[in-house]
């Protein structure tokens, strides 16, 4: 199947990147730059990671939502949270509909392309705070995508059901440099290692037992996460 790919820049969407480049024929990569923190440290490595596959790149500008919505993720906003990721706090960190906003305009795209897929990256560990990222949004946008396209374009979201460590996993399994990827929302020289996006990334390789490539500030104990 055609696809096209939305990578960030992180470590889950490099892995899918990967993975369709695998298991379908990528008909280009995308990345949305909408005035998040950290989107100049993540974008240009997604369009690396394209292009050391010999796939074509687009970055496409949302700079509306850095003006008009709240988030503390957006350099419009405060201050980058700290803890666990999946605290309370880390709510800030919402962008309102983001994945709906991008996942329109790359339907749109890929249907100009010629692309009868559209893969995202969403996983199990995104579905405590973001509801943009859960099955049941991500069924309904499927839906609509398939119905609102001539070419029924599939959004496909491979990695829905995994965690975080399994997505690690799967990244090694394909050959990810993981060194290459970002993840920190708070977009410094390098990772922070205490926002929520960094003790993701910092459990995730430990819940794997992988090695994390990972330079970090600072490394103290992970927190516990909260109680359901």
């Amino acid at each position: 199947m055609k696809v096209v790919v939305l990578c960030s820049g992180g470590m889950d969407s490099v892995t899918a990147l990967h993975w369709a480049r695998r298991e379908h024929d990528v008909t280009a990569v995308l990345s949305f730059d909408y005035g998040a923190k950290h989107n100049h440290r993540e974008i240009p490595l997604a369009a690396a990671q394209a292009a050391a596959l010999g796939l074509s790149h687009e970055t496409i500008a949302l700079d509306f939502v850095n003006r008009l919505f709240a988030s503390d993720l957006l350099k419009s906003g405060g201050e980058i949270p700290e803890g666990h990721y999946a605290a309370e706090n880390m709510k800030q960190t919402v962008v309102p509909f983001r994945n709906a906003i991008m996942l329109s305009v790359a339907c749109g795209f890929a249907e100009s392309a010629g692309a009868e897929g559209l893969v995202i990256a969403a996983h199990g560990g995104d579905h405590a705070i973001y509801p943009d990222c859960r099955e049941d949004f991500m069924q309904a946008m499927g839906e609509a995508m398939r119905l609102g396209t001539y070419a029924g374009v599939k959004l496909l979201r491979p990695f829905i059901a995994l965690s975080k460590a399994q997505i690690a996993t799967e990244g090694v399994r394909l050959g990810v440099d993981f060194a290459q990827t970002w993840s920190c929302y708070k977009g410094g020289e390098i990772h922070c290692g205490k926002c929520g996006t960094c003790v993701e990334r910092r459990e995730a390789f430990l819940r794997a037992g992988l090695t994390d490539p990972t330079v970090y500030e600072a490394t103290p104990p992970l927190p516990a996460g909260p109680v359901s």
